[in-house]
């Protein structure tokens, strides 16, 4: 096994840094391992939105849910799908590209791109000894993401990426069985088969609780789920979406 598969299988998310920040020079190797990843037809439909100032942070931490490794950390990237530039493409190039980017393909389009930069990313910033957390907590309120950092039309806050100097170990989290995620050839349909894994699953995920609180939590994977998909969060992304220009036809 090599160094970059060993990098990725060793993958944690830490939410406790050192209070130490990175380097220009390693915010630049970041950055620029995220532009190499992969992108649909050249289109390179993302932004990355790098926060230093301190008072930046802390509003963006309250916005996610008072998380404290949003504001506690050595650097802090926030991904943005980004078709802004391509309205100044349709403008320099005296055509009219609204149908295109506004359609549900494009939108598919810059989520993704935003998400293979972001994940070169991670992957980069792990190979320097570096601990990452993406914080979905962004989407709780866009529209105040969007004000504090100025974000014109048909650019979509993401998610945000902390990275820094772990502060502590962290336990690496069990995934699902490889069996329940990769299908040759057909999805596998056996529900039986399916449901035998989840439950296996579901021990290893209660034992892995169990060890690490000391006996205070046990719960499964499938009740979080569960209980996480019983009750609907940010129900508004849709209007949300199609105001900033995306999605909408």
């Amino acid at each position: 096994m090599n160094e970059v598969i060993e990098t990725i299988l060793s993958h944690r998310s830490v939410r406790k840094y050192q209070d130490k920040p990175l380097t220009n020079e390693q915010i630049h190797k970041i950055v620029e391992s995220a532009q190499a990843a992969s992108t649909s037809s050249y289109i390179q439909a993302y932004s990355i939105i790098g926060v230093k100032n301190q008072q930046t942070k802390n509003r963006l931490a309250e916005l996610a849910g008072n998380q404290p490794y949003v504001a506690q950390n050595g650097h802090l990237l926030i991904f943005c799908a980004d078709l802004h530039r391509h309205d100044v493409i349709a403008q320099i190039e005296g055509k009219d590209l609204s149908e295109s980017l506004e359609s549900a393909e494009k939108f598919m389009v810059a989520l993704i791109d935003a998400a293979l930069a972001a994940q070169n990313a991670s992957v980069a910033a792990e190979s320097m000894g570096l601990g990452i957390c993406y914080i979905g907590g962004l989407r709780n309120q866009l529209q105040d993401v969007q004000e504090l950092l100025k974000l014109p039309g048909r650019v979509l806050p993401l998610f945000g990426l902390t990275i820094g100097y772990p502060a502590a170990d962290t336990d690496k989290k069990p995934r699902l069985p490889q069996a329940n995620v990769y299908h040759e050839e057909v999805y596998e349909q056996d529900q039986n088969k399916f449901i035998e894994e989840l439950k296996a699953y579901d021990e290893q995920i209660s034992s892995y609780y169990n060890e690490r609180t000391n006996g205070k939590r046990n719960d499964t994977w499938t009740g979080q789920m569960a209980h996480m998909l019983s009750n609907p969060t940010r129900m508004y992304m849709k209007e949300y979406v199609e105001k900033q220009g995306f999605n909408k036809k």
